[in-house]
């Protein structure tokens, strides 16, 4: 089902454009945030008609409220809300400083958190409504231990989806709640990440997919809401064949 108006943050570049594109070609209305006016023009421009381009820091809170605003001013609905903006840091564990935490709290969790606080109550009053969170395969299983903050913060994003799915469940049962959880993808992410990103150290998982590989299975999320997704095939089975026992998974990665 097309004619949607969905608002994706994260949307100059990488999957957040690529799925604005898609869902554009195929009728849906797309408002774009994220910080870089000219990236995020372009991809509004290649979207067409209807696409609407909102410059947003996704950190504060107020410019989050002003991108629920503006879509609400131009079509006059939300449908689906993808809270997509995203950044990686490189540092293991015990490298960590207290600003490196702090950035990838506030950059993949607490942004999150700012745009489900701003779009649900208007979901709530209209009775229906989709949030989908992206999070990542890294959530769930460590295979890059040099994404370690990244990593906790998108396993804390996943939590508060959950829990929010659990609060809406029975008084808003046509509100969905998602959590999107791809592989590595083929994007800037790792050039852009803090402190750059080290070549090798990368233990094996999923397989790397293309941006318009993940923006499909965003797309088909829309279409058939589930409370979370791999998209990558082979994840789930890999995820739990971590938890059915991890000493042995972590075990055969340093194989």
């Amino acid at each position: 089902m097309t004619g949607k108006v969905i608002v994706i943050t994260g949307a100059s570049a990488g999957i957040g454009a690529a799925t604005a594109r898609l869902l554009a070609g195929r009728g849906d209305k797309v408002v774009l945030g994220a910080r870089r006016e000219t990236e995020l023009n372009q991809v509004a421009a290649e979207c067409g008609a209807g696409a609407l381009a909102v410059v947003t820091d996704v950190t504060r809170r107020s410019q989050v409220e002003h991108l629920r605003d503006a879509a609400m001013q131009a079509f006059g609905q939300v449908d689906v809300w993808i809270n997509n903006a995203g950044r990686a840091v490189t540092s293991q564990v015990l490298d960590l400083t207290d600003d490196d935490f702090d950035q990838m709290m506030l950059i993949n969790v607490k942004s999150a958190l700012y745009g489900m606080q701003a779009i649900l109550p208007y979901f709530k009053e209209s009775g229906r409504g989709h949030l989908i969170n992206i999070s990542s395969a890294l959530a769930r299983v460590s295979f890059a231990s040099y994404r370690s903050a990244y990593s906790a913060a998108k396993a804390a994003l996943n939590s508060l989806t959950a829990n929010l799915r659990m609060d809406l469940h029975i008084t808003y049962p046509n509100i969905h709640v998602s959590a999107v959880m791809p592989p590595m993808v083929n994007t800037d992410f790792a050039k852009n990440a803090l402190h750059g990103t080290p070549s090798g150290g990368y233990h094996g998982g999923p397989d790397v997919q293309t941006p318009e590989q993940t923006a499909a299975a965003i797309a088909a999320l829309i279409d058939s809401p589930r409370g979370e997704i791999y998209t990558d095939p082979g994840q789930a089975e890999m995820v739990a064949g971590y938890f059915a026992d991890v000493d042995a998974f972590e075990a055969n990665l340093h194989r």
